[in-house]
């Protein structure tokens, strides 16, 4: 797909999260007066936020599973209507329990549409460009998140408006969103009839997220952290989430498949995204609540104050995806913001209700940078390693773990927030002489309202709130640094340069990540760059089906075979009115000029060829409808095959070509850096097989060009000198640099003698030891007597020979080159 048909796709996408949103942030600023005006408590106030978590939690995994069996349009369009309905319900309210219920069909939308945006997105747009994409959700993340608070803030300060406007303002957002969804997204339907969605594993993977969120909310105000209710509960969790293990071991269709676990980078991702969801739902769900009531602040000031850590987030966002998708680096930017997210929540709580506000944008600004860096970059590195049919899951299990943590950090930190704020509250009340209670918010009242507070009583409220809050951040940042450590043990895996669809389409081309032990990175990934075309047969054309020599024979065959249209004039587009054009770019998006682009049959025979232009627009007719094969190869690139159906009208297809890699550098003596001429150098991949193999110059220099990118060893060995295997890592583009320093290599040669004749001793063992007591070596002499030691580093050693009576003796080698040292044994009475 082209840039602007990856847009056209994603505008409805991008519109529909932009009412889930801000139908969700329009609320934050107005939820104080909410509350208050509904009758509400601190309790209240908690379970509004946490209600649409836990059911988005619930269901995010469920509504990622049947995006990997059904329409995912249809899918998307149902979680719009289902959280556009909520909404209106929720601007109906009469009292804070009918407002939580509608908030549990608000978080069944949202679930959807969080873990469905990503999905489609995984679907359309390949690991490589989408974190270019990922940014332009991120914008629209952050533009909804800034003007929520703020369209919210002044929707409850206008008298004629009133908060209920909040929850109704959405609805023509979605009925827009829906109208463009309709026309613009269009996907391919996977049609299957064994469907059977693992409604037994949904239901216990619910409960079991359900008793943990529960138990977390009501400990430490209905009954005591330690108490009998706690060790039900938690049992409880236990048993349902073992539960859930073993009915998703069995499912044929599992929710969460247990295997995705396997790989180490999907589950420290998960993991991290748990310590995420804590951290940034669970510190930042409080701030419109501190403005307000720490502060004074009304809802529309409390959303503008709020900018600094929305603008951070915009930034963040935007901007790594865009280097990502120019680089291909990924994990630096996860380290960072897990170290930006730490210092944010360290730094905010420090919080206090008189704090100057400057230092607080910038604690808000750190912690927002933070947070996008994080945010879809986790999901991005589980995608990365997943099959086409598992991203679905894959990405809403990512999702999954971030909401649960949310919510459980909702939950947490609302208790501990509402116990500090009653501590501040009766302690501030008690230097004052008055009994705390009542309006002004202590012992877990209904929301204080500011105006009617005397000047003392309100500022022992003020300052009750905003050490409260300022506590929670504490309690958040230890948390938020796990996740830093979480992503500091991911191992960075080059992005795939396919779309889901196109690996679908391809199978050769995807990872069995799935399938991977942890740790481990698939081999078949590691070649995710490389050309993939289908099978041939006897007409000349390559056979990718036999193991290529050398780990690269499928590569030479690609380049070889379009090599053949380099001469062929470059040609127009299509001008029979079927056939295929485009634009070859490389990995920047610029075109490659005098690119060769062969069409060829599934059976092998060439149909046309044709040779870029200089902006890289090529153009082949087609026989007719079709499926074929489509080749492009250029000087400094790597080939690429891939699949094209051509239809009735001409189709536009651009290729991505990424530059070729290599390996170059300098082998040296590691006494005084004199180049070693004559070196053996051997370039081995994961399996052991032989790549590559060369011999070092004057200057003791070697060079690989046309590696592909991956994990490679590199062996060295001269004469003279000890050998050596070196790990390295090829990247992406460019030639990667390694010289080599080989240590000298000692060796020792020797003939056993025995007998006044002094007669060469066959069968004789000779023993090498260090000057530690060591056995270094170990050695038999032939029937002319020799042995010989090598690879020696100089020092003392002791030699001892047996045969007849042993005997040792004292050597010293000295450094590189031969010692000769023979051996003279005897029996005591010669």
């Amino acid at each position: 797909m082209s840039h602007r048909q990856i847009m056209e796709a994603l505008s409805g996408l991008l519109l529909g999260m932009f009412v889930a949103i801000l139908s969700s942030t329009i609320v934050s600023t107005a939820l104080p007066r909410i509350i208050s005006d509904l009758h509400g408590s601190q309790s209240s106030y908690t379970w509004v936020v946490t209600a649409s978590l836990l059911s988005m939690t619930a269901t995010t995994p469920i509504w990622g599973k049947l995006a990997d069996l059904t329409s995912k349009k249809m899918l998307v369009q149902i979680a719009i209507i289902v959280f556009v309905l909520s909404s209106a319900g929720a601007g109906l309210s009469q009292g804070p329990g009918t407002l939580i219920m509608f908030r549990v069909f608000q978080g069944i939308g949202m679930g959807g549409l969080t873990a469905l945006a990503q999905v489609i997105m995984a679907a359309m747009i390949s690991p490589r460009e989408r974190g270019r994409y990922s940014g332009y959700l991120g914008a629209t993340f952050a533009v909804a998140t800034v003007g929520g608070p703020l369209l919210g803030g002044v929707i409850t300060d206008t008298s004629w408006l009133g908060w209920r406007w909040c929850f109704y303002v959405g609805v023509p957002f979605a009925i827009v969103a829906l109208i463009v969804l309709q026309k613009t997204l269009h996907l391919p339907v996977i049609k299957r009839k064994d469907v059977k969605v693992d409604w037994l594993g949904a239901f216990f993977i619910a409960a079991a997220a359900c008793t943990l969120l529960l138990w977390v909310t009501f400990a430490g105000d209905k009954y005591d952290w330690i108490s009998w209710q706690t060790y039900a509960m938690i049992g409880g969790t236990i048993v349902l989430a073992l539960l859930f293990m073993l009915v998703e071991s069995k499912a044929k269709e599992p929710i969460i498949p247990l295997r995705l676990f396997r790989n180490r980078t999907i589950t420290l991702a998960s993991v991290a995204s748990l310590f995420v969801g804590i951290a940034m739902f669970g510190a930042t769900v409080f701030l419109s609540q501190y403005f307000q009531l720490a502060r004074g602040k009304s809802p529309t000031m409390a959303g503008v104050m709020t900018i600094p850590m929305i603008a951070g987030l915009f930034v963040s966002t935007t901007l790594s995806g865009q280097i990502i998708s120019r680089t291909g680096k990924w994990k630096l930017w996860l380290c960072g913001g897990g170290v930006l997210m730490t210092a944010g929540m360290g730094l905010l709580g420090t919080l206090r209700y008189d704090t100057t506000y400057w230092h607080m944008a910038i604690f808000m600004a750190l912690l927002g940078l933070g947070v996008g860096m994080m945010m879809q970059n986790l999901v991005l590195a589980t995608q990365n390693q997943v099959a086409p049919k598992d991203l679905g899951a894959a990405s809403s299990t990512v999702n999954f773990f971030r909401s649960l943590g949310g919510a459980v950090g909702v939950s947490a930190l609302g208790a501990i927030m509402a116990t500090r704020i009653t501590h501040y509250m009766e302690d501030g009340f008690g230097k004052l002489g008055i009994k705390g209670g009542g309006a002004t918010g202590g012992g877990g009242s209904a929301l204080p309202n500011l105006d009617k507070l005397p000047a003392p009583v309100r500022t022992v409220v003020e300052s009750s709130y905003g050490h409260g809050i300022g506590d929670i951040y504490l309690y958040a940042a230890p948390v938020a640094l796990l996740g830093l450590l979480c992503v500091l043990f991911i191992k960075e895996v080059p992005l795939k340069t396919q779309s889901g669809l196109e690996q679908g389409a391809n199978p050769q081309s995807v990872p069995a990540a799935s399938g991977t032990p942890a740790g481990e990175t698939p081999a078949v990934e590691r070649t995710a760059e490389q050309p993939v075309a289908q099978p041939v047969g006897a007409h000349g054309g390559p056979d990718t089906s036999r193991p290529g020599e050398n780990g690269d024979h499928r590569t030479q065959q690609l380049r070889e075979y379009a090599a053949a249209a380099s001469a062929a004039p470059a040609a127009p587009q299509p001008s029979g009115g079927i056939g295929v054009y485009g634009t070859v770019r490389n990995a920047d998006g610029i075109g490659v000029a005098r690119a060769a682009v062969t069409l060829i049959s599934l059976s092998g025979r060439q149909l046309g060829r044709s040779v870029t232009h200089g902006d890289g627009s090529y153009g082949l007719d087609a026989p007719g409808a079709g499926s074929y094969v489509l080749i492009a190869a250029a000087d400094g690139h790597q080939p690429q095959a891939s699949t094209v159906i051509v239809g009735e009208e001409p189709l536009s297809h651009d290729l991505l070509l990424s530059g070729t890699s290599g390996l170059s550098g300098q082998v040296r003596s590691a006494v005084d850096s004199a180049p070693v001429q004559g070196a053996m150098v051997v370039v081995t991949d994961v399996r052991g097989e032989v790549l590559a193999t060369g011999v070092t110059g004057e200057n003791g220099d070697y060079r690989f060009d046309e590696l592909v990118t991956g994990s490679f060893t590199l062996a060295v060995n001269a004469s003279g000198f000890r050998p050596t295997a070196i790990p390295v890592e090829v990247q992406g583009q460019g030639v990667t640099k390694l010289d080599v320093d080989l240590a000298a290599g000692a060796r020792v040669t020797g003939t056993v003698m025995a007998g006044s004749g002094r007669r060469p001793l066959p069968d004789a063992r000779v023993t090498l030891v260090d000057a530690a007591g060591n056995v270094i070596a170990t050695s038999t002499t032939g029937e002319d007597g020799a042995y010989a030691f090598t690879d020696l580093d100089a020092g003392d050693y002791s030699v001892i020979a047996s045969g007849y009576p042993p005997m040792a003796n004292a050597l010293h080698v000295s450094g590189p080159g031969v010692d000769a040292y023979d051996i003279e044994l005897h029996h005591p009475d010669e």
